[in-house]
């Protein structure tokens, strides 16, 4: 059935090709005089969009000029891996267990960064990594994928910029701090200024992020700790440790398969009690509990480290602010009596059945 899809698409794609005057797909690239933008009835917004510039034949004049990438291979700009600069450039530092703080701009074809170097320190010093602050990088710009992923002890890297999916992956120790540029025109704390599954299966290490992060937000979290001014769907699934501060509104499924841990949401419209999966964890009001102390502490990180507007203003007015958080945790398993099953051979087999129990 599949080799008779294809071998259909490729009649219909003869077709039309026929019709139009092709002998080769090679000779279809780039002849947009071929295309013309399409009127959608009944979507009036969707043909507002003006889409004569993707259609332009910019070779016309040039019947000779290449049409096509000639090119075998797309590899990045970079000569050299950012971080293998980074590397010579800290190679006294981590030899030495010396202070530096290094400065670079980044773009989002800077993938994994920091990640050698954290591979580096992790073989000199082992686990235990580097004492904290050792090596701090300064970093402009638009990291790309998995920022920070690896991170270990005794690094820590400040973004000025923006982050994309899997910032601070399967970190164990450091510091991510990840802040707007200075000449933003956006409110922080309602965009996004990391993506999806951050900090995905962390043990250790810390992450403040002055905006909103996107879905999945420290699954399999089982260490770390971090501060972020909103989250989508699913966040802390399967969490297992750590503590997670989100200073704004989730997404649905917040909290499924969440088994340690701890996590304060700040909810000023009260709508996150329909957005925990209330079979797995349970939410209840902080208001002035030992936590109080933990969570005040971290917002107070979060507001000095990235200049936060929405942390200052809740420190500003802690008292009636602290009653806006959601304080959650697991549902603590309870044990079922024991029970004895007989079998036929005589022997008796003792079983205990763990249960969750729900909480609204």
């Amino acid at each position: 059935n599949v080799v008779n899809f294809f071998n259909a698409v490729a009649e219909e794609v003869r077709e039309i090709m026929a019709r139009l005057g092709f002998r080769t797909i090679d000779e279809m690239v780039g002849r947009t005089q071929c295309l013309r933008q399409r009127l959608i009835e009944g979507h009036p917004k969707a043909n507002t969009l003006d889409l004569s510039r993707l259609i332009t034949d910019v070779v016309k004049d040039d019947p000779t000029a290449v049409r096509y990438a000639t090119r075998d291979r797309n590899d990045p700009e970079h000569d050299q891996p950012l971080d293998d600069i980074i590397l010579q450039d800290a190679e006294e530092s981590i030899r030495d267990a010396k202070p530096v703080k290094l400065s670079y701009k980044v773009d989002n074809t800077n993938r994994s960064l920091a990640t050698k170097v954290s591979g580096e320190v992790a073989y000199q010093y082992g686990e235990e990594g580097l004492p904290e602050g050792t090596l701090e990088l300064d970093l402009t710009g638009t990291a790309g994928q998995s920022f920070g992923a690896f991170l270990t002890s005794g690094i820590r890297l400040v973004l000025t910029g923006e982050g994309n999916d899997y910032v601070g992956k399967s970190m164990s120790g450091g510091e991510i701090i990840v802040r707007p540029m200075p000449d933003h025109l956006f409110i922080p704390e309602k965009n996004s200024i990391i993506g999806n599954t951050v900090m995905y299966g962390a043990t250790a290490g810390t992450l403040f992020a002055n905006g909103r992060a996107g879905e999945r937000f420290c699954v399999r979290n089982s260490g770390g700790t971090a501060v972020v001014e909103g989250i989508g769907d699913h966040g802390c699934e399967y969490m297992t440790g750590g503590t997670v501060v989100v200073l704004g509104s989730t997404g649905k499924n917040f909290g499924a398969g969440m088994t340690g841990g701890i996590a304060f949401v700040y909810d000023e419209e009260n709508k996150f009690p329909g957005r925990y999966n209330n079979q797995l964890v349970g939410a209840e009001r902080l208001t002035g509990t030992d936590d109080e102390s933990i969570l005040k502490d971290l917002v107070t990180k979060h507001a000095e480290k990235t200049g936060s507007p929405l942390a200052a203003r809740l420190l500003a007015d802690w008292h009636g602010s602290l009653g806006q958080f959601w304080k959650v945790t697991p549902h603590i398993p309870e044990a079922k009596p024991i029970e004895e099953k007989k079998v036929e051979e005589g022997k008796t087999i003792i079983t205990e059945a763990i249960t969750a129990s729900p909480k609204a």
